[in-house]
């Protein structure tokens, strides 16, 4: 018999303080309604000082362990996608596997900046139809404040904190149907911190400080709203689907031209566009999760719809998943 795996409960957490465009123009030399006309974003959450990244991803994963009516103890497996760790070891996915008092299983973190979820997703279900794990837990979460130069206003304008998750669990019913995964190094100046372990956090770089993003916007954009066609074009060929088969699209929270172009390519109506990016922004591993979670706790999302869940980041990286809710 196959066994396949279908997501069974959702969670997501975003921390109390926000900042608000109004509040970036008294920071860099930038305006609300420019913002909002280039980005879509009218604010993002920002962890406080005392917040970490497993603190986020512990909010977000009990939400969804409890939506999916399983106890800690259920879980097998935990994936978690981030860029902002809270340390160089042990894994986040660590950190937060001993917050909820679980023992023994595998836990660790995937590294794929803002399509870290997908990848997440995507590895944690090929643990499940194996029949490696039974229960697996997939957090996507971020500190992303913490690499974000505030006098950029190229980059500050965008990136926000927060956490999403989703329990994944073996099912005779198809769930998750197929994952497309890609990525392509040859860009990786095009968005990227230039600081690292190996090559020294304080090194001097011509373009700065090295613990903080890079990003040349114009040719992220591009490369975007290229790559992200082409994924939706790959996903419907794999499943011989056609566009209409999809009930909603859940892309990646980065800019709401690229969220649009997407939509276009899909000759889908923005109504069934899952957008939060409005109210979060860019929040890199976690705006996937975030938003399918929104969707689904607001009554939009619902059993045995089809999704497609796309995203693209640093790197780059880029990758679907489509599945039936």
């Amino acid at each position: 018999m196959k066994i396949f795996a279908r997501i069974t409960g959702t969670g997501s957490y975003l921390p109390e303080k926000v900042l608000t465009n109004k509040d970036l123009e008294s920071m860099v030399d930038t305006s609300d309604q420019w913002i909002r006309e280039r980005t879509g974003i009218l604010k993002r959450h920002i962890a406080e000082t005392y917040q970490t990244t497993c603190d986020l991803a512990e909010q977000a994963a009990r939400r969804a362990i409890d939506a999916a009516g399983k106890r800690p103890q259920d879980i097998d497996l935990i994936v978690l996608a981030t860029t902002t760790p809270d340390k160089i070891f042990p894994s986040t996915a660590c950190l937060v596997q001993q917050r909820l008092d679980i023992h023994g299983c595998a836990a660790f973190d995937v590294q794929a900046v803002c399509t870290g979820f997908i990848y997440a997703l995507s590895v944690a279900e090929k643990f499940v139809s194996t029949g490696a794990a039974r229960c697996a837990l997939v957090i996507g979460a971020e500190t992303f404040s913490r690499i974000i130069d505030w006098t950029d206003r190229d980059t500050c304008v965008l990136f926000g904190d927060g956490a999403g998750a989703v329990v994944i669990e073996a099912s005779e019913v198809p769930g998750i149907l197929s994952s497309h995964l890609h990525a392509d190094g040859a860009y990786e100046t095009l968005l990227h911190v230039p600081g690292g372990v190996s090559r020294g956090y304080n090194m001097p770089d011509a373009e700065g400080d090295p613990h903080y993003t890079r990003m040349r916007g114009n040719e992220v954009f591009r490369m975007a709203v290229n790559t992200l066609g082409r994924i939706v074009d790959e996903t419907l060929h794999a499943n011989d689907m056609k566009k209409s088969d999809v009930d909603w699209l859940v892309p990646h929270q980065a800019n709401i031209r690229i969220i649009n172009a997407t939509a276009r390519k899909l000759n889908m109506s923005m109504d069934k566009v899952v957008v939060t990016v409005d109210q979060h922004g860019n929040t890199s591993a976690a705006s996937v999760p975030l938003a399918l979670d929104t969707a689904v706790r607001d009554g939009r999302i619902r059993p045995g719809e089809v999704l497609l869940l796309e995203g693209f980041g640093g790197g780059f990286t880029w990758g679907s998943v489509l599945l039936k809710f």
